[in-house]
């Protein structure tokens, strides 16, 4: 390889791979805020749970998924991301977990 061409290749691989993932919508973030799902999730990084894109990318092509997860919310449970329990959220509410989970499934 010449050197030219490698040093392109150094000058557009750091571009390449720090690339901002695309912005999330606002009014779901405000939503995961308000039923407090962002004290341990988090869109991009694994915090107490796991990382939400990870969770989209576990789970894409998977349409059956949903309303386990909806449940999973709702309810608590543990096992699938380590060993950490998550703690059931009643109090967001069957709609607005399920939006949510939508949401999050639909994350690239």
């Amino acid at each position: 390889m010449k050197v030219k061409d490698l040093s392109l290749c150094l000058t557009l691989l750091p571009s390449m791979t720090l690339a901002a993932p695309p912005p999330v919508d606002p009014a779901m973030l405000e939503l995961a805020d308000q039923s407090r799902c962002l004290t341990c999730h988090d869109v991009d990084e694994t915090l107490r749970g796991p990382a939400w894109r990870d969770v989209a990318r576990r789970y894409r092509g998977k349409p059956e998924v949903e309303e386990i997860l909806v449940k999973k919310v709702y309810e608590g449970g543990g096992g699938a991301w380590g060993n950490d329990y998550m703690s059931a959220n009643k109090r967001a509410g069957m709609d607005n977990i399920r939006i949510l989970v939508r949401w999050i499934l639909t994350l690239p």
